[in-house]
């Protein structure tokens, strides 16, 4: 395929540089002094906030009189309390019925929603001065940090796989939907070129029509750039393109979109006022397969530049099975830490896990992780955490979380002058407790690990469940060669049990007194993963959002798993 430069390319690169330019300034002037930003952030955030009913609650009237930076964040710690959503779950309901100045001055944007701790989902409000400051900024020098890295990452068109826009609305009216969403929604109009779809193929209702869809489009064209956080999206493209490739090709050749899979008609329409017939990219696409066989993003995009999408963490598996699949040229930028509830900060190079937080928009506080379990924990300013620690995260945002608890286990990995850089660990809460044990997710993740490497035998995708009623774990796993024999697996688990011994003195302890029985294998399916993701998307899991713990104690998602395994299909 040859390069195929988006119109208007140079504009995209100079508005991104000019903006990228002056925002990367702005942080690293504020950086400089990070008590100076963050007491300049908070006295912003409670001034802005003080006659709410929130403000009026805790006083931050009262907090502002402080004198020094010093004593205004002792008396925001003594005043306001460590919250987590449930703490604050009635204020947002208060907003939800259209009541204003509850928690932040007015009414929010929209709402972005996930799921929480209960049965009832989160709604995280998202005020017009946060989706400025926070999302809107970001962006910008996320734009900037890929072209520093990759010139010519808008050359060509962008692939970006997102969720839908607004999915509903509170009882008064404002919207709730998909913050990513939103923000490609609300790109400026010189970047809409970018993209080679609209909007309207994210609310296509079928899982796998709406990925054939994406791909039918995005094929087509000379894709320079995708942008997805969860690298099992990327697993599922391929997925789908290896299933449907010759459809694509005949939909490209005659200007078409297939009607073997459900699409809605005023969606279909949408899309097919986009199409023509393109014979010469078909038979590009057809000389490709008959040269690989196999057809892989880096055979159809060969001039990809970056694909920006968590590595870290959890999604490493993941990101694992797909890297290789893209051009030898192409970077890996990581989409780095953050939450619906709050976007930290963002990565500037590629190939790096480290997030710069942004002091200078957002307020934060650190606790420990040697006094998660305290009940009154020593609190760090920014400016104390040290490189190498880890800690949860607080914040407080101009969208109403205040002291909100992260529950994420975060390593400091350096500093851009004073402000730190991060990378996510785990979950807090990743941690699954049958008789005392108390088994980390990380030590599970680990002690896999060791066990492919003592045994030779890798794994595609595992996955580990605690089941109280046995006093046992169950460990299942879908093996790079589908020919390992159940006895085999079994050996491959007694091989991990002796290193989670190891890794843990409480598992050892609970193991060797027979308190924890021996843990139970299970093979699985091929594919199991994208299976198991594909059921829960039809169940109304958001793409974008869609995430899992690899060791749990969850019932709900146990019994998916049971019906995955090879002896139960």
């Amino acid at each position: 395929m040859k390069e195929q430069r988006v119109k208007g390319w140079w504009l995209i690169r100079l508005a991104l540089t000019i903006v990228g330019k002056k925002g990367i300034g702005e942080l690293k002037r504020a950086s400089k002094n990070a008590v100076k930003a963050q007491e300049k952030t908070l006295r912003d955030l409670l001034t802005a906030s003080k006659d709410t009913v929130y403000g009026k609650e805790y006083h931050f009237e009262d907090i502002l009189k402080a004198k020094s930076p010093e004593e205004l964040f002792a008396q925001y710690r003594e005043q306001v309390p460590i919250n987590d959503y449930e703490d604050l779950r009635s204020y947002v309901e208060r907003h939800k019925q259209g009541e204003p100045d509850v928690l932040f001055p007015g009414k929010p944007k929209m709402y972005a929603t996930t799921s929480g701790t209960t049965r009832e989902p989160k709604w995280i409000p998202i005020t017009e001065r946060y989706y400025q400051e926070v999302y809107k900024v970001m962006n910008q020098l996320w734009f900037y940090a890929l072209i520093m890295n990759k010139p010519k990452v808008f050359y060509g068109k962008t692939l970006s796989i997102v969720g839908k826009a607004v999915e509903g609305a509170a009882p008064d009216g404002t919207v709730y939907g998909s913050i990513s969403g939103i923000s490609q929604r609300d790109i400026p109009g010189f970047m809409g070129v970018l993209h080679p779809a609209p909007a309207d193929i994210f609310h296509i209702p079928d899982y796998k029509a709406r990925y054939y869809a994406i791909m039918r489009m995005g094929i087509e064209q000379d894709i320079t750039l995708i942008i997805t956080a969860n690298p099992s999206t990327l697993i599922e493209m391929q997925n789908n393109a290896n299933e449907f490739y010759d459809e694509y090709v005949q939909d490209i050749e005659k200007g078409t979109l297939s009607r073997r899979l459900p699409v809605p008609d005023e969606i279909r329409a949408v899309l097919e006022a986009r199409l023509s017939p393109n014979p010469e990219r078909a038979a590009e696409l057809r000389a490709l397969k008959a040269q690989y066989g196999t057809v892989l993003p880096k055979h159809y995009w060969p001039h990809m530049q970056a694909v920006n999408v968590w590595f870290c963490g959890n999604t490493r598996i993941f990101f694992e099975k797909v890297k290789d699949s893209f051009p030898e040229t192409c970077v890996f930028h990581e989409m780095g830490y953050f939450a619906t509830e709050c976007r930290p900060g963002i990565v500037l190079k590629s190939n790096s896990p480290d997030t710069v937080i942004f002091g200078h928009k957002i307020f934060f506080e650190f606790i420990h992780e040697s006094e998660l379990e305290s009940e009154d924990p020593h609190i760090y300013r920014m400016d104390e955490v040290k490189k190498g620690e880890r800690y949860c995260m607080i914040v407080t945002t101009s969208a109403g979380l205040y002291r909100y608890n992260m529950n994420d286990l975060v390593e400091i990995t350096g500093f851009i002058n004073q402000f730190p850089t991060l990378k996510l660990i785990q979950k807090v809460n990743g941690t699954v407790n049958i008789t005392g044990e108390k088994l980390h997710e990380r030590q599970f993740v680990e002690a896999v690990h060791a066990a492919e490497k003592d045994t030779g035998n890798r794994v595609a995708f595992f996955i580990g469940f605690a089941d109280a009623s046995k006093a046992a774990y169950r460990f299942y796993y879908e093996f790079v060669n589908s020919d390992i024999t159940q006895e085999k697996a079994e050996n491959f688990t007694r091989v991990l049990d002796e290193y989670l011994k190891k890794y843990n003195i409480e598992y050892e302890a609970k193991r060797s007194s027979s308190r924890l029985k021996n843990p139970e294998t299970a093979l699985l399916v091929n594919e199991s993963f994208e299976k198991f993701k594909a059921t829960c998307i039809d169940k109304g899991y958001r793409d974008g959002q869609f995430k899992v713990n690899l060791l749990m104690q969850d019932e709900k998602r146990h019994a998916m798993f049971k019906e995955l395994v090879k002896s139960a299909l």
